[in-house]
């Protein structure tokens, strides 16, 4: 039951990582409007633009750890049917 519940957590596909990424700009997005009001000017910006960009950093991140996932599924089942005698 509890490896059900923990593949809930899991990001598999590259759809599910992208509804992630929206939901953490959205977030960084509303943060940054709290910020530009907190501290109105360049300082209010730059705390903006620091929020935006740490969505695009981690977007990317998750997005590269999918793509080396799938390669090592797929090197590791080849290495597998090699393997086994046949």
């Amino acid at each position: 039951m509890l490896k059900k519940i923990s593949r809930l957590f899991v990001i598999k596909t590259r759809w599910e990582a992208f509804l992630i990424i929206y939901a953490l700009a959205l977030g960084a997005c509303q943060r940054g409007i709290v910020y530009l009001g907190q501290y109105p000017g360049w300082g209010g910006k730059l705390l903006f633009l620091a929020c935006t960009g740490s969505v695009f950093m981690a977007g990317a991140k998750i997005l590269d750890c999918l793509k080396h996932e799938k390669a090592a599924r797929e090197l590791e089942a080849a290495a597998s049917s090699t393997s086994s005698p046949q």
